[in-house]
């Protein structure tokens, strides 16, 4: 919501990300992402005036509860009640781990700091995805593995705890 043309040099997004407003309550933690070109190109396209992206109708940053609000509308005018500012940082997650993104990944991407948080919003995933791409694996011919007929004759034993 206080993100700006301020915070992307070179084609990377950095910003400091904390809960509430008081940074140093709240354990910042530092993300840098390279800039998604459709994002990129949406910016390129947008007459900014003001050192926030989605500044107030009087130019000012939006606090967090107006920022909810607004996002809210802006879901309902869409068509898009399911949706909310909340639920972003969880979407991405979870298209990053569909997309086979490794934990650590989707870690640099939203911010969390424990592979438990990530786990946490990435559990639903696509499992139908995953699972497809799981299987997959199954079809690919191994390496190393060979089934070799055997060069003798087997015969079944005749004993029986210690009868011939």
């Amino acid at each position: 919501m206080r993100l700006g043309p301020q915070h992307i040099r070179g084609g990377w997004l950095k910003y400091t990300q904390a809960k509430g407003e008081d940074l140093a309550d709240r354990e910042p933690v530092d993300v840098e992402v390279p800039v998604h070109p459709d994002l990129d190109e949406v910016i390129a396209g947008t007459k900014i005036t003001h050192l926030t992206f989605l500044a107030t109708q009087q130019g000012r940053a939006r606090t967090p509860a107006g920022f909810g609000n607004v996002f809210r509308e802006w879901c309902d005018a869409a068509g898009l009640p399911h949706c909310s500012a909340h639920g972003l940082r969880h979407a991405m997650a979870a298209r990053l781990a569909e997309r086979g993104a490794s934990p650590h990944q989707i870690m640099s991407v939203t911010g969390h700091k424990t592979l438990a948080e990530v786990q946490r919003y990435t559990k639903a995933a696509d499992r139908r995805g995953t699972a497809k791409a799981a299987m997959g694996l199954l079809t690919e011919p191994e390496t190393g593995t060979e089934i070799v007929a055997p060069q003798v004759e087997v015969q079944k034993s005749a004993t029986i705890r210690g009868k011939s």
